[in-house]
């Protein structure tokens, strides 16, 4: 696989020689389009089948909150009338919701701030829904019976989106909804990011997460979990990584290899990732393709050590960098905290009582690590610095992911 290297001083040189050049009309505009937009957050309340828009920094005070199943009578009326898809949406709500139908899992804005895309996995779609009417755009069923996890490219083109039952990613224009492309996973792919060059994407496949086959012996019986990375122009296996060999070199046969959240260093040389029924995170070295280090974050006490209480397998679950580095923020999703651990010596800072914590991103200034407690259905923010938590928000039921993104300055929610 090609390593991740910086563009060439050369491009960076002819990039601001273009820039210099571009007439004072144009740059004028690009300003004024981009004063017209607001940065914030979007929060996917999964049971609600709402997200709420929130300010990216300070406060982070409500400003909005969008409804993403408007077509819910539809979806329902053709669910039911077909049988094996009824029973794919009952298993949905039985297993992997808890008893709760998943109205979304994840959600981008498009560059323009006009609209966002929402995963939906209990309808097994992806949806565009226009921020200033609330109707749909554009709807894309996913392969298979569930969609998942998204990632969007840095241009913010394209995202990707997970099959979740299918073992496929789809790679979707973000206006249009058009399929660019597509590729196999392993089994139940997850997580999805693009590199920040834009070049390639990684997948996590973690297997089956809603089995009661938890014990150690029995991890074989998961399924086919990896990572996948491919080209993100021809959609082309470029390498699959498979973490048992990496956890078996260093001892850790016991451990699970379904990765799922990960974040990379801001030079791509790190991959920092957490796997099912662990309480930490390993540290991997994507030169060397080696585990280099663990780090083993506290157990609350009140935390069962029995696997098959874990929600969907992950006692952790959410994990985030400040964009200088330095420092790491944790979700520990069954052990009910989040905390700041220092990227340098993994010392882990104060444990930060959260209801089960799902997920971890960073604010809009870098300067706060947030997290969606969805057993309170709050987000809270919590100071990379200090590592102390700086303010809650109440949001809808069972928040889980929180992703930046962008809606018109005047922006408030859609028109009733």
């Amino acid at each position: 696989m090609p390593a991740f290297r910086p563009r060439h001083l050369c491009s960076v040189a002819a990039a601001l020689v273009l820039t210099a050049s571009v007439p004072a009309t144009a740059a004028t505009a690009a300003q004024d389009s981009s004063a017209a937009l607001r940065e914030v957050m979007f929060v996917g309340n999964n049971w609600d089948g709402t997200a709420d828009v929130i300010k990216s920094t300070g406060d982070f005070a409500k400003i909005g909150r969008i409804n993403v199943i408007p077509d819910k009578d539809q979806r329902m009326a053709e669910i039911n009338a077909d049988p094996i898809r009824w029973i794919a949406f009952m298993t949905i709500r039985n297993t992997v919701g808890e008893g709760h139908d998943q109205f979304v899992d994840d959600m981008y804005s498009t560059p323009d701030g006009k609209s966002v895309v929402v995963s939906r996995p209990s309808f097994a779609d992806v949806v565009s829904i226009d921020l200033a009417t609330g109707n749909i755009n554009w709807r894309f069923p996913v392969s298979g019976y569930r969609s998942d996890h998204m990632a969007v490219s840095p241009d913010g083109k394209r995202v990707a989106v997970s099959a979740s039952t299918g073992n496929t990613v789809h790679v979707l224009d973000i206006v249009t909804g058009k399929q660019l492309g597509s590729f196999p996973t392993g089994d139940k792919p997850h997580e999805n990011i693009f590199t920040k060059d834009g070049k390639y994407i990684w997948n996590m496949a973690i297997g089956d997460v809603n089995t009661a086959t938890d014990a150690p012996w029995l991890d074989w019986t998961k399924g086919n979990r990896r990572i996948t990375v491919v080209d993100a122009t021809t959609y082309q296996q470029v390498k699959v990584i498979d973490m048992r060999e990496r956890l078996d070199a260093i001892g850790l046969k016991d451990y699970s290899d379904a990765v799922r959240p990960a974040v990379f260093s801001p030079d791509e040389s790190k991959l920092y990732f957490q796997v099912s029924f662990f309480n930490g995170f390993f540290e991997y070295d994507i030169a060397t393709d080696k585990i280099t280090r663990t780090k083993t974050l506290p157990k609350n006490p009140a935390t069962s050590d029995d696997r098959t209480t874990f929600v969907n397998d992950s006692r952790h679950h959410g994990i985030s960098m400040s964009p200088d580095g330095s420092k790491l923020c944790v979700a520990g999703t069954m052990d009910d905290y989040a905390a700041v651990v220092d990227r340098a010596t993994l010392q882990e800072g104060p444990l930060v009582t959260a209801s089960k914590p799902y997920w971890a991103t960073v604010s809009g200034d870098g300067k706060s690590c947030v997290v969606s407690e969805s057993g309170t259905d709050q987000v809270t923010a919590i100071d990379f610095a200090t590592g102390r938590k700086t303010v809650s928000v109440p949001v809808g039921d069972h928040p889980q992911r929180v992703r930046l993104g962008n809606v018109a300055a005047n922006w408030s929610g859609p028109a009733s």
